[in-house]
């Protein structure tokens, strides 16, 4: 996470709002030989910020080391751009990078088998409430047997949030009209995700001053 205490004002509740409604990240756990091991992993984050219950297939190596409670973070990604210095029409600027990022750091722990299916069926009601007015998909729709066949592929797990971290880096830097034109360039000419959405958060942000 960026140090800059600028960029790191966000309280708690913002960041947990933006990785539930997120609800994809990248789960890092320590690995064996030293490496990180590294899953990109559909969430469900309750209510409370305090529990993420996702899935993993069998073969994933956290599944097979995730044997009891293991330390790990979840990174969740938010819209993200290159900003060049000729935006901001200020002397002496360098190149940056724009984004919005939320840390969950806790204990993955396994849960017993028969919690994956109610797992299962309430991660996908959280995605397909986003695409009404289409009916929602249900896995009630799976032929007979097929669902159980498929879900002996994967095993449920929940993740125990003990701490929370946000970056929303987005120019707070820099005085407001600077700000404004930066976020202009995003628009128009940014590099990266969701350059829409980043450039109306450079637009609204407050600096608390």
């Amino acid at each position: 996470m960026h140090p800059n205490p600028a960029f790191r004002r966000e309280d708690a509740a913002r960041n947990l709002a933006f990785a539930r409604a997120r609800g994809f990240g990248v789960l890092a756990m320590s690995g064996g030989s030293g490496a990180p091991l590294l899953s990109h992993v559909p969430f469900l984050l309750n209510a409370e910020g305090t529990e993420a219950d996702l899935h993993l297939v069998r073969s994933n190596p956290i599944a097979r080391a995730c044997t009891g409670a293991m330390a790990g973070r979840i990174a969740v990604s938010g819209p993200d751009s290159y900003i060049s210095p000729d935006w901001y029409k200020l002397a002496d600027q360098v190149p940056t990078w724009s984004y919005v990022a939320v840390h969950l750091t806790g204990e993955l722990r396994p849960l017993p088998p028969e919690a994956l299916w109610d797992l299962l069926d309430r991660l996908t009601a959280k995605f397909e409430e986003q695409l009404l007015p289409k009916p929602p998909w249900t896995s009630g729709k799976m032929s007979a047997g097929v669902m159980d066949k498929m879900m002996r592929m994967i095993r449920p797990y929940r993740f125990e949030v003990t701490g929370v971290d946000g970056t929303w880096k987005l120019s707070q830097n820099k005085p407001g009209p600077v700000r404004a034109r930066a976020a202009e360039g995003v628009a128009a000419y940014g590099q990266g995700q969701e350059l829409a959405l980043l450039a109306a958060l450079m637009r609204g942000v407050d600096t608390g001053g």
